[in-house]
């Protein structure tokens, strides 16, 4: 019998109590198109649970399991796939069994907020990695040392982390297009009609706006800075300076796309930032105040109500 033309793929995913459906379905259709335009398996995949048991995704459905984490064999990258909590049954084995992983050498990725299990386990320490936006504040806080870029996708050596939804399909077609090509990362993108194959350096939304993609470049990067310094805010000058312009041509290219000031914009940003922290950590509101670049309890908590509608102490006592 001839041998295969290309090394097929075992991948595992390793599913926890309200992952999230898409990430999996995205990951996984991304390799099961790829197989059927190649016209054979060069990619498999099996799905684990700490147990071995049905889990919930956050949509409410249970899928059923292949195994254990325990009785998995050897595969080439172990998924976490995690969505809205950090908390789950049977976490502590799930931390063990990432650690035993690590210590054999194998290669780990996380969908969504699985990057926020795997570095509990220690297990992206010294990597480079990515989380989806909604959840980056709290891991910065949380694991100030391990580098989070908020790009759409991160593939540091033997570490694979993704945002998320759609951006799963982009980690998936890279991993296509290192095995067998552009062309066929292009086709099975055009199979689930996605337009643009992003890579590692397109970055996750960073403000309000869906996407500054198709506004000034300038404008995005301002923004971006503005979003890399939320503690420390940037003065006007020190924003306009930065991107070759001066103050009163920053002030008109927001007035003109976004139709805000400049100061306006940064302000959201920085408590949308807190809003983030206040709901994914146990951070006191004074510390979060602190850490999105108010010096004021006061001047934050009456700019935190005027933009959302409640004091901060409100948001920390709602569940979401």
């Amino acid at each position: 019998m001839p041998e295969p033309l290309t090394p097929t793929r075992h991948f595992a995913f390793l599913l926890v109590d309200k992952f999230a459906m898409f990430s999996l379905a995205a990951a996984i259709d991304a390799v099961r198109s790829a197989n059927r335009l190649l016209g054979h398996d060069s990619y498999s995949w099996t799905t684990v649970s700490v147990d071995g048991d049905a889990v919930t995704a956050s949509n409410g459905l249970p899928l059923k399991v292949d195994y254990a984490v325990s009785d998995l064999g050897a595969v080439d990258i172990l998924f976490v796939c995690a969505g809205l909590a950090l908390e789950f049954p049977g976490k502590s084995k799930a931390l063990a069994a990432l650690r035993a992983l690590g210590r054999k050498g194998a290669a780990l990725g996380g969908l969504s907020v699985g990057a926020h299990i795997l570095a509990e386990a220690g297990q992206l320490d010294g990597f480079r990695c990515t989380i989806h936006w909604e959840n980056r504040a709290g891991f910065q806080e949380k694991f100030p040392e391990i580098e989070c870029t908020g790009n759409v996708f991160e593939i540091d050596r033997k570490r694979y982390t993704c945002a998320g939804g759609t951006t799963s399909i982009d980690l998936m077609l890279e991993i296509i297009r290192t095995d067998h090509g552009a062309n066929l990362a292009n086709l099975v993108a055009n199979q689930f009609q996605h337009e643009r194959i992003r890579s590692a350096t397109d970055r996750q939304r960073v403000g309000p706006e869906r996407d500054l993609s198709a506004k000034s470049d300038k404008l995005r990067r301002i923004v971006e800075t503005m979003a890399d310094h939320l503690d420390e805010p940037l003065s006007a000058v020190q924003l306009a300076k930065g991107a070759g312009l001066s103050v009163r041509q920053v002030e008109r290219l927001f007035l003109r796309h976004l139709s805000v000031t400049p100061g306006r914009y940064y302000m959201r940003l920085r408590l949308e930032r807190a809003r983030e922290l206040l709901r994914q950590t146990n951070m006191p509101i004074l510390d979060v105040a602190i850490a999105t670049g108010f010096t004021s309890h006061s001047y934050f908590a009456q700019s935190y109500r005027l933009l959302f509608g409640r004091p901060p102490s409100e948001e920390r006592r709602t569940t979401y």
